[in-house]
């Protein structure tokens, strides 16, 4: 499978439902107004999926942590 995968994982708090439905959205801040652009998941999206033809994914569990998952072909 010509693929290479790399995982970051946390043991953080981490994601609600109403998070995760918006984690890659532009404009998308859990920071307070001021301290967050909202732009850093929607363009490591943006980058993995149409410059690099890979997926970026996450799994997160709330109370036990978030991964995140970068799929590119080689």
């Amino acid at each position: 499978n010509n693929l290479v995968k790399i995982a970051i994982a946390d043991n953080g708090k981490g994601m609600s439902e109403q998070v995760k439905s918006k984690v890659f959205d532009h404009l998308f801040t859990t920071k307070a107004v001021g301290k967050g652009t909202g732009l850093g998941l929607a363009i490591a999206r943006q980058i993995v999926e149409e410059t690099h033809g890979g997926k970026l994914s996450f799994n997160s569990v709330l109370g036990e942590g978030t991964e995140f998952i970068i799929e590119i072909s080689v």
